[in-house]
């Protein structure tokens, strides 16, 4: 390794400036006995006075994976050496990031030993992330991790890491398992997401209610959110108290007035909630923990469809599944043979670099919803129509002559050198 230049770094000196902590401050301890953390702070300079990121990446593999590791070349990697290769080891994270001390001992050790001694708790899939091996050090390091009992995560076109909410461990809202339902989901699906076979990544994000602590919605293909379909419990004792300490005036405020659907009444120190009207937003169980609760008929909501920027811009999930029970082993087959018919046609029909959730807005959700073999629900309606009009093709006069079928965009990758448009009526 080569010998270590002190980087003068006045911009990055700046980050350490103000009341809060800085990672600057962190990497410069940490330069002290891991020499390419000081290269490390000197590209980030450079890269802050010229506004240009000087990281080249890829994917490299370990024997028998698809993917995991993120490759990470300098293109300045003559003047920065020891940071020519700096990768990123992607490791699967317990369900609910619930660690001992002796877990994350042995995490640090295989970093300090392997690579730049920089973990990182986690990552936006929910991986823990291990920066700056290179390439000999990487596969040593995934081999370690293996044998410790730890898995390399996901990455490519194929499923990624799940992650979840820390649920029934800790959380009193919660309305299902949410570790044991991750650890099932990876189990049952570990190959996917070792060797990548979809048209692009697919990630799961589950949370144990609808205030979803896991960022399910926006950050994930198919979020799957612990809901209820009976009555919230009422302690009406509780809410008595509450009004006694806080005031009728402070319920009204914050809880009454702020309800989506207006569905909660406050008469004589009472809350009567219309259940019908319910849309599960929280709000009110979040204020009023102790009056208020989640029913008792609980399961979840499947949705599909979230994801960042890409072809069609931020997305949110939309609802495909409106309640679920997930408690019996019949329960959890049943969300197994889901998920593997969502696959199914979407992989069978998708784009090359098309997530779920576009595949989805380019064929119609008629169209994806017979091909999974789900019947339409008024609930899977992401919001009303715009256009008063609806034309019926059953009822429409015939065809002219020539004029061509309307037909949903599905393309059937099983005929070679040319793409083919689908009948789905057929």
């Amino acid at each position: 390794m080569s010998k270590k230049k002190e980087s003068k770094t006045p911009l990055l000196d700046d980050l350490e400036d103000g009341p809060w902590p800085s990672f600057i401050t962190d990497l410069k301890n940490l330069a002290k006995k891991k020499p390419a953390v000081g290269q490390l702070l000197g590209q980030l300079e450079q890269s802050y006075e010229e506004r240009w990121d000087h990281w080249l990446g890829t994917v490299i593999n370990t024997p028998g994976y698809g993917g995991g590791i993120i490759a990470r070349y300098s293109d300045i990697g003559n003047k920065f050496p020891d940071i020519a290769q700096f990768h990123t080891i992607r490791v699967i994270e317990p369900a609910g990031w619930v660690y001992s001390t002796d877990a994350l001992r042995q995490l640090c050790d295989i970093s300090e030993k392997y690579s730049a001694g920089i973990l990182q708790f986690h990552g936006m899939t929910g991986d823990i992330l291990m920066l700056g091996s290179n390439n000999e050090k990487t596969l040593e390091a995934a081999e370690e991790l293996m044998e410790k009992g730890w898995d390399i995560g996901g990455s490519g076109n194929g499923l990624r890491t799940l992650s979840c909410c820390i649920g029934p461990a800790y959380c009193e809202m919660a309305c299902f398992d949410t570790i044991k339902t991750t650890k099932f989901l990876t189990d049952t699906f570990i190959s996917q997401l070792h060797r990548p076979e979809f048209p692009y990544k697919f990630k799961f994000k589950l949370s144990g209610c609808p205030n979803d602590c896991a960022n399910s919605i926006q950050r994930s293909d198919m979020p799957i959110i612990g809901t209820w379909r009976d009555e919230i419990q009422v302690n009406q004792e509780e809410v008595k108290k509450f009004i006694d300490e806080k005031g009728e005036e402070y319920v009204v405020d914050n809880v009454i007035t702020r309800c989506p659907t207006k569905c909660i009444t406050l008469k004589n120190k009472k809350i009567e909630i219309d259940d019908k009207n319910c849309v599960k937003c929280m709000h009110c169980i979040n204020v009023m923990h102790k009056a208020l609760a989640p029913g008792k008929d609980r399961g979840v909501t499947i949705l599909l469809g979230g994801k960042r920027t890409l072809k069609i811009g931020d997305t949110m999930s939309s609802v495909i599944v409106p309640f679920m029970k997930l408690e019996t082993d019949e329960d959890y087959e049943k969300l197994i043979d889901l998920v593997r018919r969502i696959w199914e046609f979407w992989t069978e029909h998708g784009m090359d670099h098309e997530r779920v959730g576009e595949f989805i807005d380019r064929v119609g959700l008629g169209t994806f919803l017979d091909g999974i073999g789900l019947e339409p629900d008024p609930q899977m309606v992401r919001h009303p129509r715009t256009n008063p009009y609806i034309k019926f093709e059953e009822l429409a006069p015939p065809k002219i002559d020539g004029e061509p079928k309307v037909a949903p965009n599905v393309v059937d990758k099983e005929i070679e050198g040319r793409e083919i448009v689908v009948d789905m009526q057929k």
